[in-house]
């Protein structure tokens, strides 16, 4: 698929949300492993998968951690102003699985409609979201306002595509802000470089607005751009 066809393929995530943010807390049906327990932070070696290789850890380990401990990111303050408190928060998205956490972050309406099937029955990434340990670069929802409309429908209705750039944004296994920089192969299968400047985050081009911020099975980083995996960049 040619890059002119993805910035065909980056539009209506945008336009959609309006009519799909009602439905984005749909995903709560999915896994929720362990019920009620927020496992110990794994992290991982580069594209690594989390070390006990099970999905979300369960011994309730990191009962006792702050969820707001390891945050970084200029953007964590206007974030816990916005959100200071219930499920979207940064205390109360650490004591639900991935979706879920996500479906309640009143930024991430777009992400959440992308990956539960709403924008392409197709795309349901739910179950293996919630399904293992992760690290998931989260563009907000003026990331995605920021790609023209045509290219945002266009990518909602390719099913393959719309699955790589949202994949793309996705690594194995949970890493900790003070262990992110490098580089790091996707679920996507593409790598991805993340650079760090003191508390300066960098991924890709995508600035990390905070990261760090917890879910029972994954360590979230919010970014304020789409990122476009390199081969379909390199195909314009």
């Amino acid at each position: 698929m040619t890059n002119r066809k993805i910035l065909p393929l980056l539009g209506s995530l945008a336009a959609s949300v309006a009519l799909l943010s009602a439905c984005s807390g749909g995903m709560n049906d999915s896994p929720t492993g362990a019920e009620g327990e927020q496992p110990a932070v794994e992290q991982s070696e580069e594209g690594g998968m989390a070390s006990d290789g099970g999905g979300m850890a369960s011994d309730g380990g990191g009962m006792g951690m702050d969820p707001a401990a390891n945050l970084v990111g200029a953007g964590c303050a206007d974030y816990a102003e916005m959100v200071p408190d219930g499920a979207g928060s940064v205390e109360g998205m650490a004591q639900d699985p991935l979706s879920v956490a996500a479906s309640n972050n009143p930024m991430l309406t777009t992400l959440t409609a992308a990956v539960s099937g709403e924008l392409n029955p197709e795309v349901d990434l739910v179950d293996t979201l919630d399904g293992d340990e992760f690290t998931v670069f989260a563009p907000v929802d003026d990331a995605f306002a920021a790609i023209p409309e045509a290219d945002l429908n266009a990518l909602a209705g390719d099913a393959d595509a719309l699955s790589e750039v949202l994949t793309y944004h996705v690594v194995p296994g949970q890493i900790m802000p003070d262990q992110i920089a490098g580089t790091h192969t996707t679920v996507q299968g593409e790598a991805v470089e993340v650079t760090a400047e003191g508390e300066e985050l960098m991924v890709g081009g995508a600035a990390v607005i905070c990261g760090g911020v917890q879910t029972q099975n994954a360590t979230v980083y919010l970014v304020d751009t789409v990122l476009m995996p390199p081969a379909m960049a390199d195909q314009s």
